[in-house]
């Protein structure tokens, strides 16, 4: 069992990390304090195929795997975990997108995703249908040219300043299999927007609900076939919630390396904070969860790469265990700097926020434990889960 990057791999993250250098750093305190969403800097990730990286390259992405996705997400998210959170969102509907869309839809929308130079917002969660995801409610119902789409979606990252919409909506009977899944473009007529959301983090993407009025959808633009929309949607969700695992561990790792800094710095009663043995066993458990948390995201990861039984449990304790860590590791980062630590000055109180919420979405981590509890449970007859 090799834990070791591959050059390539090295090399992506190289280029992450420069990126997040040159383009995340300078600007992500600015974009949170004023609710900025960064389209020309996202457009800029997809010039280094940052917004495609596991999408097909027949389509326009670099078809890595999702291993290698969590290498680039976790150096972008040390610098800010709010943009690069919806760099994953983006990635996830454009891998939809170029792996289920029709040929004709892929080839137009495909390069425009891939390449960042049109924008995607990812729609399953409404008002009434949360972690009950199979009980949404909005409905496209076939007619001679198409789909008539109506209903309402909440919470979607990027409405409103987006260009194409992955939307699930039921085209059958309640429950799972009546559900499918639609490219929507964003400014199609009866299409309207909620104001933008006022959030405690993630202030650099907006959040809005979004209406479908008597929305008509091509009929080519429904993504495989009728009833399928579901089983997208979880595998979807299933890289989404490494995606967002990996998205803690990088703002865990950016608070980490701050609170580092700090301390090699920082001087109280003639010593620096470095030298105090309580400040070191915090450092030394920080670091451990940290890395712990790590390995169990790329593990996820690669059980999901190679299609293994029980992936999807896999991927709900790397979410569950990597979004709860790094929450703990960034406020320990804060309690390290003390005042300071709370005041926008330093990156601390902005990776706080920012990972607060990822123990929420792609599913709760009381979800998590559901699913990860009924598959243990399941595996009395299906085989062990190690």
């Amino acid at each position: 069992m090799d834990f070791d990057l591959t050059q390539e791999q090295l090399a992506f993250r190289q280029t992450a990390r420069d990126f997040a250098t040159g383009e995340l750093i300078p600007h992500a305190a600015h974009w949170d304090a004023h609710a900025l969403f960064p389209k020309s800097t996202l457009a800029k990730a997809g010039e280094l195929g940052f917004c495609g990286i596991y999408s097909p390259e027949e389509a326009g992405g670099l078809g890595l795997s999702r291993l290698d996705a969590t290498i680039v997400f976790e150096e972008l998210a040390a610098a800010d975990p709010s943009t690069t959170a919806y760099l994953t969102i983006h990635n996830m509907a454009t891998w939809m997108l170029c792996t289920w869309g029709a040929p004709a839809v892929r080839a137009h929308w495909g390069p425009l995703l891939t390449g960042g130079r049109k924008l995607a917002s990812y729609c399953l969660t409404e008002s009434g249908a949360g972690s009950d995801a199979a009980a949404l409610k909005t409905r496209a119902e076939r007619n001679a040219d198409g789909y008539v789409l109506n209903g309402s979606k909440a919470f979607i990252s990027g409405a409103g300043d987006t260009d194409l919409l992955v939307v699930m909506a039921r085209t059958g009977g309640a429950g799972a299999a009546g559900i499918s899944a639609f490219a929507v473009p964003a400014d199609a007529p009866g299409i309207t927007y909620g104001r933008k959301e006022e959030k405690m983090g993630w202030n650099s993407q907006p959040t809005r609900a979004i209406t479908f009025d008597n929305v008509r959808i091509p009929a080519d633009h429904l993504l495989g076939q009728e009833g399928e929309g579901f089983k997208i949607a979880m595998r979807g969700l299933d890289g989404g919630r490494i995606n967002i695992a990996t998205c803690s561990v990088g703002a865990a790792q950016g608070a980490l390396d701050a609170a580092q800094r700090y301390v090699t710095e920082r001087r109280q009663f003639d010593r620096v904070l470095a030298d105090f043995q309580a400040i070191q066993f915090k450092l030394a458990d920080m670091l451990t969860e940290l890395v712990a948390a790590r390995q169990m995201v790329r593990l996820a990861a690669t059980k999901l790469d190679a299609r293994a039984p029980h992936a999807t449990a896999y991927c709900a304790m790397a979410k569950r265990l990597a979004t709860d860590i790094g929450f703990t590791v960034c406020n320990e980062a804060l309690q390290i700097h003390g005042g300071y630590g709370y005041t926008r000055e330093y990156p601390l109180e902005r990776l706080m926020r920012d990972a607060r919420v990822h123990q929420i979405l792609e599913g709760t981590n009381e979800i998590m434990r559901n699913i990860v509890a009924r598959h243990l449970l399941d595996t009395i007859s299906t085989g062990e889960i190690r």
